[in-house]
């Protein structure tokens, strides 16, 4: 087709952009402003790469099993390429409970259920490698996108390119499509906006703030088997945890605090309070004992929600340009889906632009298929940190408590929703089919044979269920907080202590 394609940033959304476009045989650049990887070794790369344009790249990631379908789907050798690379793919088995061992008979769908999982500087190092391997993709790094390249054209605004910087100084780089992958500190649309582009933006905070340590395993030690009396993975309501299993003998724990934990939040930032903190949930200890620490604790705030919409009334705001990624859509990265909605709007975008030339139908074809495919689960994860952050503020306020609605939900959910996904094997594999994107996140449960397999559990009561229910993940907030040297009083609101 002979157009040139121009790709802002080689984070996971630009290169998945340049894996969606190059089997089309299009020129691809992709404008990089931070420095190439320091050579082949993961471990290097985990060390030395410096990548002052991804915040959170020594944070835990996962690939979901919708992403990980893409790659088995259209790149098969590049998943051969993680898994040699020492990605880990973690399964269907490990979500088993005894209560599904007892009734479980494995299936063909269950190998869909695969979390892929790895140091996010393995996982773009393998990637980045394999996308060079294209002839018709050149990624060009420490090249840093000044601005876009904005015409007023009798059709509208149109992006005809950028200006960048590099070793050789200023120059404009001239493409037939601009895709912005530059991420959630990205500046394109804000210079969209001020050249007149109708674009809409919604925003929320999240509510929490995200910490993460990485630790390497002792010589000669394995990872701990994983124990559903003592889960690795929880949330106390105050605090949410989790361990990521990584490449080559590496591992993270996250820690997610409300906002409004002033006091554990400043806490979590130092390592050894950050242990501290670990070792007080029975299901990180036995982690802790088995490795040593690997590095500081990295912290991410400005956790806000956002979706960009680029058309009003079926009017295209801009032509030639597309967002890809935190640019386009932005979520807590506590439920792990900002990578896979990055690379599945990497092949709409593919789809749209291979469909048609026009500039205008392209975006709306794209926009279109972005609304259908993501914005459930965007609504769905907004739906859950609003609730969470009223959690927190009523956890933070003596004698809060919730309304008759409130105490009847969580009810459904804890002893309705949640025992019955632990019971049953097959209402497991329902629902994870929406948590790892494979369908709408809620149609599972509204099938009349899965919600009446909920009713039924929530109607046998907590005594005939109990070998359901998980065990308590860690102690209560006061317990914590003075077993940490904190005060369990400082973060009260206002006028309620």
């Amino acid at each position: 087709m002979g157009e040139r394609v121009l790709v802002i940033g080689a984070g996971i959304g630009g290169l998945f952009t340049a894996l969606a476009l190059a089997p089309t045989g299009r020129d691809i650049v992709v404008l990089e402003r931070d420095p190439p990887p320091p050579g082949k070794d993961p471990e290097l790369a985990f060390s030395d790469w410096n990548r002052r344009g991804v915040g959170h790249l020594r944070h835990s990631h996962a690939f979901l099993a919708r992403l990980r379908t893409v790659l088995r789907r259209e790149h098969p050798a590049l998943l051969a390429e993680l898994t040699r690379a020492g990605c880990r793919e973690l399964g269907f088995e490990r979500m088993l409970t005894d209560l599904h061992k007892a009734r479980y008979a494995p299936r063909p769908e269950d190998r869909d259920f695969v979390v892929l999982t790895s140091r996010r500087t393995t996982l773009e190092l393998t990637i980045r490698r394999y996308v060079e391997t294209y002839p018709n993709v050149r990624i060009a790094s420490e090249t840093f996108v000044r601005k876009l390249l904005i015409q007023h054209d009798p059709e509208g605004l149109r992006v005809a390119g950028v200006s960048v910087a590099d070793a050789a100084g200023g120059r404009d780089v001239i493409g037939d499509v601009v895709i912005d992958a530059g991420g959630r500190t990205a500046s394109g649309v804000e210079q969209l906006v001020e050249a007149g582009a109708a674009i809409a933006e919604v925003a929320e905070p999240s509510g929490i703030l995200y910490f993460t340590r990485h630790y390497r395993l002792r010589d000669g030690l394995t990872e701990p088997a994983r124990n559903t009396r003592a889960p690795s993975t929880g949330d106390l309501g105050y605090l949410k945890f989790g361990v990521f299993p990584a490449d080559n003998g590496w591992f993270s724990i996250t820690l997610a605090t409300p906002e409004l934990e002033m006091e554990l939040r400043k806490a979590a930032v130092d390592p050894e309070r950050f242990d501290a903190v670990c070792r007080t949930i029975p299901g990180l200890v036995p982690w802790l004992e088995a490795a040593e620490p690997a590095s500081k604790v990295f912290g991410m705030g400005d956790l806000a929600l956002r979706w960009r919409s680029f058309v009003r009334d079926e009017t295209p705001a801009v032509l030639g340009y597309f967002a890809v990624g935190d640019n386009l859509i932005r979520t807590n990265p506590l439920y792990g889906r900002g990578c896979s909605f990055a690379a599945v709007e990497a092949y709409l975008l593919r789809d749209a632009l291979v469909a048609s030339d026009d500039p205008g139908e392209r975006l709306l074809a794209y926009e279109a298929a972005v609304e259908r495919e993501l914005r459930p689960f965007y609504l769905a994860m907004r739906d859950q940190d609003r609730s969470a952050i009223r959690r927190a503020r009523m956890a933070l306020t003596p004698g809060a408590r919730p309304s008759l609605k409130g105490r009847l939900m969580k009810s459904f959910l804890e002893d309705g929703v949640n025992i019955a996904v632990r019971s049953d094997p097959d209402l497991l594999r329902e629902a994870l089919r929406g948590f790892h994107m494979l369908e709408h996140p809620t149609a599972w449960l509204k099938r009349p044979d899965n919600l009446a397999k909920v009713l039924y559990y929530w109607a046998r009561g907590r005594r005939r269920n109990a070998a359901a229910y998980p065990p308590k993940p860690g102690p209560e907030r006061t317990a914590l907080m003075r077993a940490v040297g904190l005060s369990p009083e400082a973060d009260l609101l206002p006028g309620r202590r």
